[in-house]
């Protein structure tokens, strides 16, 4: 699944008529091209995404995208991006996600080894529903690819078993703009928001989760709890959320990797240099 509403103001005017996950990084190459690009790698083929600002931009290039990339695509109509916030987004897309599913931004340049990451810390794990997440979307073989990440990095630590897994950078130094975390003595996420003193954060969340199928239905709860209490807030507040009813995430080291969130221009220009590396 990659969530693709976000409207990109901060990057005008590249998005005056474009999505942030349209705009090229790699000559012709798109930031949507490498999510698809990637997800397709570890054998996800069957693809949701969530769709609003400049939506028909993404639907004109569907039969492109799929026969470029040989993945089937569904696109989920947000029809108040431009002024909801995502977890109104990835409610929407509630039914995509209740059989397990790998989430991805749109606006997120990494290479292919987070969502191996996401899927190794899965097997690694040993949950049914993380587990199931491979399974049911036919990546069985794809999650057995790469060893597990061990400790903080897996499904399951200090006896509690996560149906969550977050892809996390442990490794950049962080400061007030990033979506950090917080883990608990059993490993799991006790706190995810970008208002919190950086010392203080295992890492940063960098936009890829796995979703479990255990974990699908109290998310969803979780996020419609989260957007009728504020539309503008984030789908990681909804994760808060989560965390508060006593769900378990989990976090999955993604190593020392290039990546980045292109939230603005200078962020699309480090895009650009590390996207062909990606």
């Amino acid at each position: 699944m990659v969530l693709a509403a976000g409207a990109g103001r901060r990057l005008r005017p590249d998005t005056d008529a474009l999505p942030k996950a349209l705009l090229p990084v790699d000559g012709q190459v798109t930031i949507l091209d490498i999510a698809l690009r990637n997800l397709a790698a570890v054998g996800l083929r069957d693809i949701v995404i969530v769709v609003g600002y400049a939506a028909d931009a993404i639907r004109d290039r569907v039969a492109d995208l799929e026969r470029d990339h040989k993945v089937g695509l569904t696109l989920v109509d947000n029809d108040r991006a431009q002024e909801w916030n995502n977890a109104y987004s990835l409610w929407l897309g509630r039914e995509h996600f209740a059989a397990g599913a790998l989430l991805v931004n749109g606006d997120t340049v990494h290479p292919v080894s987070v969502e191996k990451t996401l899927l190794s810390a899965a097997g690694a794990g040993d949950t049914a529903g993380a587990g199931d997440t491979a399974g049911a979307a036919g990546t069985a073989g794809a999650a057995d690819t790469t060893g597990g990440p061990g400790g903080a990095g897996t499904g399951q630590a200090g006896g509690r078993q996560a149906d969550l897994i977050l892809a996390v950078d442990d490794i950049k130094r962080l400061a007030e703009e990033e979506m950090k975390v917080i883990i608990g003595a059993d490993g799991m996420i006790t706190r995810i928001t970008k208002l919190m003193d950086p010392a203080l954060a295992y890492g940063e969340y960098i936009g890829a989760t796995l979703i479990g199928a255990a974990a699908a239905a109290p998310l969803a709860a979780a996020l419609e709890a989260t957007w009728r209490r504020d539309p503008s807030l984030y789908y990681e507040d909804g994760f808060q959320e989560l965390a508060e009813r006593g769900g378990a995430i989990a976090v999955a080291p993604i190593g020392n990797v290039e990546w980045v969130e292109v939230d603005n221009h200078d962020d699309l220009r480090r895009a650009r240099e590390i996207a062909a590396r990606c």
